[in-house]
């Protein structure tokens, strides 16, 4: 079987999941020890994130299992559909754009069980099908998430995404203050070996090519600064590492920035101050330039009003980058 572009980095289990619904984990594991499924004719972990068009070999199934079907509408609890319908930005047949709240996972992943977006967009049918994902944001950074309505959408919003014919703005508090107002970064990520989980480092020798523009839109003296941000390429936590690089890690970022990420005795949320504001690509039904934006979350917003930065400031999103 074959990764549809949907499905672009979507967990190992979790596609199976959607595949396979009655196969558990257990016997996956088994399968995955064994080397009965492979990934491009490569042994895989089951947490592995898997790319639009990479084959995965399926062993047979026991005799017992169920065949493949359409998963069941799921019943989502009515406080969760009402705060995902209040998220939506705008709709139309093919598209839905959400404001996707920090602390909201997008996929599921080891000990989640269904608490995550994935498990729940049979909340924004609208009385059509279900949306599907096409992109991916970070459990605690906020802003436009993009559904495709349709099969044919979402694999055309996902090649997009793929393409680099989607633009994305994002906006940033950080620790500090970069020497320069603006600049390209360009520097290959690479995942840190051992126990740091999934954590990126700057690796010359094996990293992926991982190219960040960005600019100072404010600042404090040389306490904190409000960057805009665009990435050109799509690594994992790209921006925390990119920033981090720059000397100045993300507000609340503990992660990359230790506590360095932290400003104390400010009342400046220990959050994530990460905001993907704005997405521009084109529409996959008409071809026409789609861009929809995305208002700061309610802890960026106060830490805004704390450090005197004005929204305005920043000016139309892409404007700062279309020349690069």
């Amino acid at each position: 079987m074959t990764v549809a572009e949907e499905e672009s980095e979507i967990r190992l289990d979790r596609w199976f999941k959607r595949h396979f619904p009655t196969v558990g984990h257990g016997l996956l594991e088994k399968w995955l020890r064994a080397g009965n499924v492979r990934v491009d004719g490569k042994r895989a972990k089951s947490n592995q994130r898997l790319e639009a068009g990479q084959a995965i070999r399926v062993p047979p199934l026991p005799a017992d299992e169920a065949p493949v079907r359409e998963a069941k509408p799921v019943v989502v609890d009515e406080k969760i559909a009402r705060m995902l319908r209040d998220a939506v930005l705008y709709m139309d047949d093919d598209v839905i754009a959400l404001n996707k709240p920090p602390g909201l996972a997008v996929q599921g992943g080891t000990g989640m069980a269904d608490k995550h977006l994935d498990a729940w967009l049979d909340a924004l049918c609208f009385g059509a099908g279900r949306p599907k994902l096409v992109h991916r944001l970070d459990k605690d950074t906020s802003g436009v998430l993009l559904l495709g309505r349709t099969a044919n959408a979402a694999s055309k919003l996902a090649a997009a995404f793929k393409s680099r014919s989607a633009r994305k703005c994002y906006w940033a508090l950080v620790a500090g203050v970069p020497r320069y107002p603006q600049g390209r970064i360009d520097a290959p990520l690479a995942k840190l070996p051992g126990k740091a989980g999934e954590k990126m480092a700057v690796d010359k020798e094996e990293g992926k090519h991982a190219v960040t523009y960005y600019r100072v839109v404010d600042s404090t003296l040389k306490r904190a600064a409000w960057l805009e941000m665009e990435p050109r390429t799509g690594r994992t936590h790209q921006l925390r590492a990119h920033c981090l690089l720059l000397g100045t890690p993300i507000m609340g970022d503990g992660k990359y920035g230790g506590q360095d990420a932290l400003i104390e005795g400010t009342g400046v949320s220990r959050k994530l101050h990460l905001h993907a504001r704005a997405v521009r690509l084109p529409h996959p039904r008409t071809g026409k330039m789609l861009e929809v934006a995305a208002p700061l979350p309610p802890h960026i917003k106060a830490s805004f009003d704390f450090f005197g930065f004005t929204e305005s400031r920043s000016g139309p999103p892409f404007v700062s980058f279309d020349e690069d």
